[in-house]
């Protein structure tokens, strides 16, 4: 289980928030403390009143709404009844136990979680001091749940991430026929979790192979110059379709301010996988002496390795994006090296395939520094044998040095009238 504390300055924008979720079927409402009437037959304006009664006590507090995420696996089986008691148990634990709140169980989200409205003004108008109370009390409450309950633990899970999504339950979008916002929150926090890319335009290259796209608008628009970021479904064509859905509303938070903080966190965690990543492609070309763009595309696809080739309007093949699916990473072909780059790429393909046959003979040829080989493709001419390596020309002068030695060796013992050894016959 994770949970996540956030404090406000409006309950009111959490309430509606929540009830706007429950109007759309997209969350219920399963559990209400402190309310002395039914509250499944009060009004929104009802329930917000019983807060800001409390708030109103102690108008110098102006951080008093308190909004409380709760964060489950895939993997575990909650019920409403089980909810509320883990609830009521978490919200006791971190000192609220005796405030009224809310608990709403969402929906819109492949993992089980619901959202808790709360004031931190008490029926005397004290105010309950919240700072740190995510590190301390609310993570000993956290870890006695989980194991009362019987629930997967946060820590040290692999195939998971923190809000229990994993990589393998991601699904293609299809608009009509996939919920457009879970999908999409969905697709986005389990690519965000799982992959390691450094810029949006990497990002959008992994997000595309599940027909989602990051836009943050153009250049000349609002949206653009305000930082903007809205996540959207695509079709076959690459073409948008439905309505957007803002980075701000969707869980997690994935907005291109949250997003650059993660791209610095990647430099370093995808660097171990860039050599890996450059043999795999290394590889695809030593099959062949000529190769088509499709082909290298189909090759790199039979590893898990996505190929995006990113041209302008006049056909000019301008960069080159590797998604490796099997280590989660994102390169741009630049960031592997010369040899990797758009250019090079481009210019190293033809037009054909055609594979490298047997007969090709391949030598070594010994480098500058006569320290390794270097392979090189010879094509079916003969060539003349390398000139050894220094170390090779003297393990060779020794050998005839060895050799001349023993043989006047043997000669001055027939010179003393001393006869060798006759050999044996078996």
């Amino acid at each position: 289980m994770v949970a996540k504390i956030v404090s406000g300055k409006s309950i009111r924008g959490i309430l509606h928030y929540n009830e706007n979720k429950v109007a759309v079927k997209e969350a219920k409402l399963i559990l209400a403390s402190g309310f002395a009437t039914e509250v499944n037959e009060m009004s929104v304006n009802q329930k917000l009143h019983r807060f800001e009664h409390l708030t109103m006590l102690n108008r110098k507090v102006k951080t008093n709404a308190i909004h409380i995420t709760l964060n489950f696996d895939t993997q575990d089986k909650l019920n409403d009844e089980l909810l509320q008691r883990i609830i009521s148990t978490y919200m006791n634990g971190i000192g609220f136990g005796d405030q009224p709140y809310l608990a709403y169980k969402h929906q819109d989200a492949a993992h089980p979680h619901v959202h808790i409205a709360t004031t931190n003004i008490k029926a005397d108008g004290k105010r309950i001091d919240i700072h740190g109370i995510g590190r301390t009390l609310s993570e000993v409450a956290r870890k006695a749940i989980e194991k009362e309950f019987k629930l997967i633990q946060a820590e040290g899970r692999k195939q998971s991430n923190g809000l229990g999504i994993k990589a393998a339950d991601i699904e293609k979008a299809i608009y009509g026929k996939t919920p457009t916002k879970r999908t999409i929150t969905n697709i986005v926090n389990a690519v965000i979790n799982n992959y390691k890319f450094t810029s949006l335009a990497e990002m959008n290259a992994v997000l595309k192979q599940f027909n989602m796209l990051a836009d943050p608008g153009r250049e000349n628009t609002m949206m653009f110059q305000k930082n903007g970021l809205m996540y959207s479904i695509i079709n076959q064509k690459g073409e948008q379709v439905g309505v957007p859905i803002k980075a701000s509303v969707i869980y997690g938070k994935p907005t291109l301010l949250n997003l650059e903080k993660k791209f610095e966190q990647n430099l370093e965690k995808r660097k171990v996988f860039k050599e890996p990543l450059k043999q795999a492609i290394k590889h695809v070309f030593q099959k062949y002496t000529s190769l088509s763009k499709s082909t290298f595309i189909a090759e790199l696809a039979k590893q898990k390795i996505s190929v995006t080739f990113r041209t302008n309007k006049q056909g000019f093949t301008y960069g080159i994006t590797f998604v490796d699916n099997n280590n989660k990473t994102v390169f741009n072909g630049s960031d592997l090296g010369k040899a990797y780059s758009a250019k090079a790429i481009v210019d190293r393909l033809g037009t054909n395939d055609q594979l490298l046959k047997p007969e090709q003979k391949t030598y070594l040829k010994p480098t500058a520094s006569n320290n390794y080989f270097k392979r090189e493709r010879t094509g079916n001419s003969y060539l003349k044998a390398p000139e050894p390596t220094i170390y090779l020309k003297s393990l060779l002068d020794k050998s005839i040095t060895d050799y001349g030695s023993s043989m006047s060796r043997k000669r001055k013992r027939k010179k003393k009238g001393q006869e060798p050894e006759q050999q044996q016959s078996f």
